[in-house]
Order: structure tokens, then C-alpha cells, then sequence
């Protein structure tokens, strides 16, 4: 995991070596209950500007910690800072300098995109010239410029998440906080969005942070990562330093697929976590080991009378290497729709 550096937040100046910094960071509800919900557990963070990666299992934080960045909720201990500003006394100023994609549909029906934008882009400051001149620009880059005059309401999913990414863009952000940014859409939406949110970070060089369940999606378009676990950080680091801390798996499916409950037993007793590979033929099984490992295996099938047919080494994918690190449940994160948890 990497170590963060924390500068002192509250600064006058912006940050010139990290978007996002954190020391300490606690968030508690309280409620009715008597015992409180811990959604932040003392999370110390320094984030470098880039496409950053926001990945945890539904209640890992993940809300909590965009809300808190916004100035929307206090944290109850620690301190945290955006582009070098105190998210606590310097709450306005942030708001100002980034934008926000939220989860929800939250876009008023009975209005044009342009109208939305344009007012969207007043709140953030701009003179009402500037605004206008803004919103058909950000219209124009996310691909709604000849529907800019339609009521939002009969839009489609995908046209009203573009309006959404549309009005993030029009303040002219530093930073944008998108959350869940491919929700509702179908595989090609999502593959269209990706698309947009990377065209943005490379073409604009604006910092993107993405909340995001779906670890395949996080690990196309980011180049880091922020992995939260029972609000704690699990890990910090560029993409590629995650899969290096971890072991490639083990790809075997045995001649028969009704013997690969037999072959997951047999990986298991011998203390390697294994399961059913979905993504591969019917009867794989994907066991956390190397290669130095398949003349075991294979010996261990074959004196247990199961075949192999198949036996390869293969390097994790983000989603693998997500569950490897952090013990995480398989149906947790990479698959269903995103849960209302905090």
C-alpha cells in the first residue's frame, strides 16, 4: 500500500502535489441508534492529479468520503483538503473549483438542457453571457449540441447522464467528482461514457475522481486507485502497482465441469482460496496461486481421478485482485447495480 503524505490543509494556496488529501478523516452517524455507524475509519490519503479510480464494496464509504470532499457533511475527526482548500472552512471555495456527477436522477423534466446548464453554470459564478456561452460548449464536447433545446424529460438515460456530466463540466472545474457515472446505461452507453470521461481527463487535463462498482470500468479508464474497505483504505497507488502485490491465478478446468466443486476442494485443502472462473468455459476453476504451483495441482486432480484439460496461468484482473486483497465477498462489487449504502 502506498504511504500517503498529508501537507497541512486549511491553506491559503492550492496544493501543487496532490487533487485530494486526507489525515485521519473519521465520519460517524449517530442517528437514533446508541451504537454509531462508523462510515470512515481514520483514512489518511494523498491523491496526485490524474484519472483516479474510487472503488469499494457497497457501505465501504465511498458516498460518505465524495460528500465530506464537497463540503456537504463534517467529518467528525481528522481533516481533509481538495486542490489544497479546507473542506470544512473553505467549503464555498472548493464547490467553485469542482465539479460534481451525481449518482441519482436529479434533473428537472420540464426544462431544456440548455436552460439547466446554463443555470448550473450562474450558480458556479459565471456572468450570465459566460454561462450561456458555457453550457453550449459543454453540451457541445458531451454530445447533446443539436438536442440542447429539448425538455430534459424526454430524454433517454444516457442523454439525460450526459446532461448531468454536461453541467459538472460548465464552471470550468479543476476537478470533477463523478458518481457512478455509467449507471442505468446499456454496454454500449457505458462504452461511450468511459469514452467521454477519458477524452475529458486527457484533452481538458482536469483530474477525475470515479465512484464506481463496476471494477472493470475503473480499470479501463483510471490510472489510479483509491481502494476503500469498512471505510478504511485498503489501497492507494497507481493501477498497475495493485496487480503487481498480487499473485496471478491458475486457470484449470477438468474434463468433466461437474468436478470442479471436487477441484475447488482440493485447491482449498491444500490452502489456496479458489472458485468457479464465470467468465471462462463452464467448469472452470480460477485458484490464487502461481504457476510454480500446477504441477501440484495437476498431480492432486489427478490422484483425486480428475482429468485437467485446461491448466494456465493468467494475471489477476482489478475485479480478482479487488477480492484477493481485500476478502471481500465475490457478490460485494463488479457485477449488481450499485446498493444504497453509505
Amino acid at each position: 500500500m502506498t504511504t500517503a503524505t498529508t501537507a497541512p490543509v486549511g491553506q491559503a494556496a492550492p496544493s501543487a502535489t496532490a487533487v485530494i488529501e486526507a489525515s485521519g478523516l473519521t465520519k460517524r452517524y449517530t442517528g437514533s441508534s446508541r451504537n454509531p455507524v462508523t462510515a470512515l475509519d481514520g483514512l489518511t490519503l494523498a491523491v496526485p492529479p490524474g484519472v483516479i479510480g474510487l472503488v469499494g464494496a457497497n457501505g465501504a464509504g465511498k458516498s460518505t468520503l465524495i460528500k465530506i470532499l464537497l463540503g456537504l457533511l463534517a467529518p467528525t475527526f481528522g481533516t481533509a483538503a481538495v486542490l489544497g482548500y479546507d473542506v470544512v472552512d473553505q467549503a464555498e471555495k472548493i464547490r467553485t473549483l469542482v465539479g460534481y456527477m451525481p449518482e441519482h436522477d436529479c434533473l428537472p423534466p420540464d426544462v431544456t438542457a440548455t436552460e439547466f446548464v446554463t443555470h448550473m453554470g450562474r450558480m458556479s459564478g459565471l456572468p450570465p453571457t459566460a454561462a450561456k456561452e458555457r453550457a453550449a460548449e459543454s453540451l457541445r464536447h458531451v454530445g447533446l449540441y443539436e438536442e440542447r433545446y429539448r425538455q430534459i424529460g424526454t430524454y433517454s438515460t444516457g442523454m439525460k447522464q450526459r446532461v448531468k456530466l454536461a453541467q459538472a463540466l460548465v464552471g470550468d472545474p479543476r476537478l470533477l467528482l463523478l458518481d457512478e457515472p455509467t449507471i442505468g446505461l446499456d454496454p454500449a452507453g457505458r462504452a461511450s461514457m468511459l469514452d467521454l470521461v477519458s477524452r475529458i481527463g486527457a484533452e481538458f487535463g482536469i483530474s477525475i475522481l470515479v465512484s464506481s462498482h463496476l471494477l472493470g470500468e475503473i480499470e479501463q479508464i483510471c490510472d489510479h486507485l483509491l481502494m476503500i474497505q469498512q471505510g478504511r483504505l485498503a489501497f492507494q497507488g497507481p493501477v498497475d502497482d495493485l496487480f503487481a502485490t498480487q499473485v496471478a491465478e491458475l486457470l484449470a478446468r477438468p474434463e468433466h465441469p461437474e468436478q470442479a466443486g471436487a477441484l475447488i476442494a482440493l485447491a482449498e485443502q491444500a490452502g489456496h482460496r479458489a472458485r468457479l472462473a464465470v467468465e471462462e468455459p463452464p467448469g472452470t476453476v480460477a485458484v490464487d496461486a502461481g504457476a510454480s504451483w500446477a504441477g501440484d495441482l495437476n498431480r492432486l486432480a489427478a490422484a483425486a481421478g480428475i482429468t485437467l484439460v485446461h491448466l494456465s496461468e493468467r494475471p489477476r484482473r482489478l475485479e480478482e485482485a479487488f477480492f484477493a486483497l481485500t476478502g471481500a465477498a465475490d457478490g460485494d462489487v463488479g457485477s449488481g447495480a450499485p446498493g444504497g449504502g453509505r
